[in-house]
């Protein structure tokens, strides 16, 4: 199969560094940097160990939007099931368009966009910015109830923290 073909690998030993191993893609290659004191073998356990990580890590971002319907779906059964259609959507899907903002849902056709931003943050943030606009079709505004409903998920202060530290550090960077 094409897709599990080991990619080209390039090693760089550098004489600085001691004991981290890192791993990134260049075009169709994957750089690994190790120390240069690595035997042999210790560098092909590490190719091997920094390949998987990176094929996890691509994984985790190729998440479909059939993937994040079923999560919504997981979430209303879990924190809105007493609203019961009004809390399903139409649609829910990945996009690349959202910088500005983590998702959005369109009442009037029930149709809600998560910003593929996310897709390499942690499940509970996914979830919190999913459950966020899952409330939209419930309450359009972020008054009194709809904070209530998002308030449900017990984990909505500590993706809320995650997600303004993420914001600062891009306007910081």
């Amino acid at each position: 199969m094409a897709g599990t073909r080991k990619p080209v690998v390039e090693v760089r030993r550098s004489q600085r560094r001691r004991r981290t191993v890192s791993a990134y893609r260049d075009g169709e290659r994957v750089v690994v940097l190790i120390p240069d004191q690595f035997s042999r073998a210790e560098e092909s356990e590490w190719v091997d160990r920094m390949l998987a990580r990176l094929a996890a890590r691509e994984g985790r971002l190729a998440r479909s939007d059939a993937e994040l319907f079923a999560r919504a779906t997981r979430l209303i059964n879990l924190y809105l099931s007493d609203y019961g259609t009004a809390a399903a959507p139409a649609s829910v899907r990945w996009v690349t368009n959202q910088n500005g903002r983590w998702g959005s849902c369109t009442p009037a056709d029930r149709t809600i966009r998560i910003s593929h931003r996310i897709q390499d943050m942690p499940e509970w943030v996914i979830d919190y910015v999913l459950l966020h606009e899952l409330a939209h079709l419930i309450v359009p505004s972020h008054n009194a109830q709809f904070w209530a409903l998002v308030g449900r998920y017990p984990k909505t202060e500590r993706a809320r923290g995650y997600l303004e530290g993420v914001a600062s550090v891009a306007l910081a960077g």
